[in-house]
This record gives C-alpha cells, structure tokens and sequence, in this order.
C-alpha cells in the first residue's frame, strides 16, 4: 500500500481558512501538517511579550528554549514533508518556510485563496504554482503529485 503523500500547510495563525484547506487537502487523499495552527492567532505576540518581560532582545529570544522547541518542530515536519502549501495571506516566517522547502528540491504552491496581495511580487515565480483558488490549488497538485487515492 502507498504511503499517503505529506503536504505542509504553511500560512498564518491569523487565517481561519487553514483548518478548511487542509480539510480540503485531507478529502483528496493527502497526509496534511497543519498542527502549527493549534498555538492560536496570538501565540507570537504572547512568545514577544514574555520575552521582554524577561529582559531578553530578539536575538536572545530566538536562542531561548521555546522559540528552539518550535523551530525544530516545525522544521523536522517540514523534513518529512513531500511538498508544502503557502496559503496566503502568510507573513514572513511562511514566506521563508516555502523559500526554504522550494530550496530542498520540495514541490511549493502559493495558494491566494481571495487574498489578492497589496504588490505584486514578481519572486512568487519560484513556486511550482501560483493558485488564485483552492479547487487550482488541488487540481496543480494533483497534476504533479498524485495522493493515494489517484495512484
């Protein structure tokens, strides 16, 4: 039996869209890492402000052992992951998530999902597709990446 294909879900902790796309995702086959979304939509600004609390700047936060706990877990999801999903709008860690997995040979969609961007951003070209829609987004992947269920 075919292992289910692992998409990770990039996007933002702000976006009540996520848990629906990877609903989505779920519905056609696919393994979806979407578990990042549980921190909840303040869970940076509440990291921020315990960190100052503490005395510490930023560059010390990001060696504290809270934001190292996220980071690994996030990256070792990113690692096992077979092609990942920005779905926008996403801020500068998603953007980065799928800078990084498109760097490691990994297949990355940017899905607009209504989201029309502010400015156009001509770099949106690395992606392996660029979908105004969630039905684009699946039938791209779909195309390039068959789930279980097309094999």
């Amino acid at each position: 039996m075919a292992r289910h294909k692992v998409i990770y879900l990039i996007g933002s902790l702000r976006n009540p869209r996520v848990p629906e796309v990877a609903a989505l995702l779920r519905d056609a086959g696919y393994e979806v890492f979407d578990d990042w979304y549980a921190a909840g939509q303040h869970a940076d600004e509440a990291w921020q402000a315990y960190e100052i609390q503490r005395g510490h700047d930023y560059t010390q936060a990001l060696q504290g052992y809270a934001a190292q706990h996220v980071y690994h877990y996030d990256r070792h999801h990113l690692l096992r992951a077979d092609l990942v999903v920005l779905l926008g709008p996403a801020g500068k860690s998603g953007h980065l998530e799928l800078g990084w997995a498109l760097g490691q040979g990994k297949p990355g969609y940017i899905c607009l999902d209504t989201h029309v961007p502010d400015r156009y951003d001509v770099m949106y070209c690395f992606a392996t597709a660029v979908c105004a829609a969630t039905k684009d987004l699946l039938h791209a992947i779909q195309t390039t990446v068959p789930s279980t269920k097309d094999l």
